[in-house]
């Protein structure tokens, strides 16, 4: 359904009836009498007192039936008619039939045109033939339908015309001219300002619809950027703390291993434990940093880096493990993004070969094979199949990927070792 077909059937209703929670529900008097007034953010809103159940339509039965007893009275009197009630029940019955204008239109508009035929049948003063429909006229054009109100106008007309054309009276110009155009101008203006009303009432629920969509549209995507903000954030201090955690780890083991035994080692571990510990602060600041200032510009870091490489292969290295680097990547050779996420795999698979691999080597190979980037870790450690895979270190690699539009792949050699592989396009997806 189009937007402007779900906007017209919420707001006005299905021909003959009123929908849950259209506007015409809400405020009972009908769009064309509501009050608007600016709020300075969404437009046209509507006033609570204009939308009183009931009582728009009893204003407009009220005023309609004042009126046409009005003018039978003055028409009685000037036309030397004998004193009769029954032109004044008409008159108050054009009125009372209003009542239900908004819920049966097209019944108010049947009963209305019948009974100006009716009335003029028997005999009765003349009141015109407009302005006893006139408001049934609005009511169905308000409603949404349209051409029923012009064909009931035109009928109207067409009869008047011809019944007044066979009287000849006052005479045929005159019923040609001023009658006719005088009836024919009410009628049109009935019709162009029930059709006017409901434009105006279908473009403010649309400016309200559209408006009430786009802050539902930007709520979902604040929440979508803090999501993936968060996601980010979990992902990086994975990446950082979590791999200098493990390092910790494996020294501290190393060291407790040696107490007693060799002081040199002990020394050595603890030593080894001060400096990641340190590296390790200076990373949570760094994070913290980027957390206070622009996400946007803080230092990336990358596989095409020698000094970032290095430092990672140092730390490794430490933790009595060979790593065995074959990286072939320049700085520009792909895109930051996928630099990067090259950066935080190999960073996470060696992370997995100190916690789980048992490994005394681990290769690194890095290069670029036409349009993608195959980044591969392998070790010589148990090869638990899985490794890694009991924390957010597999899964994390795997999304971080999948958003670059690549692949990760994990295996674990028949005579032992993992592997992972990831490939990547060298041009990510936007």
């Amino acid at each position: 359904m189009s937007l402007d077909r779900r906007l017209v059937t919420r707001t006005l209703g299905y021909v003959g009836g009123r929908q849950p929670g259209s506007l015409t529900d809400d405020c009972p008097g009908g769009p064309w009498l509501l009050l608007w007034t600016h709020d300075g953010k969404s437009g046209m809103t509507t006033t609570g007192a204009a939308c009183r159940p009931g009582h728009i339509d009893l204003v407009v039965s009220g005023v309609t039936a004042v009126v046409l007893v009005g003018v039978v009275a003055i028409s009685q009197m000037g036309g030397g008619f004998p004193p009769d009630p029954v032109p004044y029940l008409f008159a108050v019955g054009f009125g009372a039939v209003l009542m239900l204008r908004r819920r049966m239109p097209i019944t108010v508009l049947t009963l209305s045109v019948l009974g100006t035929f009716a009335y003029y049948a028997l005999d009765h003063p003349p009141i015109g033939v407009a302005l006893p429909v006139f408001a049934a006229l609005y009511s169905t054009a308000e409603a949404g339908l349209t051409r029923w109100a012009v064909g009931a106008g035109v009928v109207v007309l067409v009869a008047s015309l011809y019944f007044r054309l066979r009287e000849a009276l006052p005479s045929p110009g005159y019923v040609l001219g001023t009658d006719t155009m005088s009836n024919a101008a009410l009628v049109a203006a009935a019709v162009a300002l029930g059709y006017g009303s409901r434009a105006r009432a279908v473009r403010a629920a649309r400016e309200r619809e559209i408006a009430e969509l786009t802050a539902a549209q930007h709520e979902r995507e604040v929440e979508l950027r803090i999501r993936r903000e968060r996601e980010d954030l979990s992902r990086e201090l994975h990446d950082t703390l979590g791999h200098d955690l493990s390092v910790i780890a494996l020294h501290a083991g190393v060291g407790a291993e040696a107490v007693g035994r060799d002081d040199e080692t002990v020394a050595t571990a603890i030593e080894r434990i001060r400096q990641q510990s340190t590296r390790s602060l200076q990373e949570l600041r760094r994070l913290v940093r980027i957390l206070r200032s622009d996400p946007t510009r803080h230092e990336v870091r990358v596989l095409s880096s020698r000094s970032d490489l290095d430092s990672l292969v140092t730390r490794i290295e430490e933790a009595a493990i060979r790593v065995r680097s074959d990286v072939t990547l320049s700085p520009g050779s792909v895109p930051v993004a996928v630099d990067a996420a090259a950066f935080r795999i190999v960073q996470e698979a060696l992370t997995n070969v100190l916690r789980h691999a048992e490994a005394s080597t681990v290769r690194v190979r890095a290069a670029r094979n036409g349009d993608v980037l195959r980044v591969v870790v392998e070790d010589d450690g148990r090869g638990v199949s899985g490794a890694g895979s009991t924390g957010f270190g597999l899964s994390g690699m795997t999304d971080r990927v999948r958003l670059l539009g690549g692949t990760v792949q994990t295996a674990s050699g028949p005579g032992g070792g993992f592997t992972v592989e990831a490939v990547i396009p060298a041009e990510p997806r936007s």
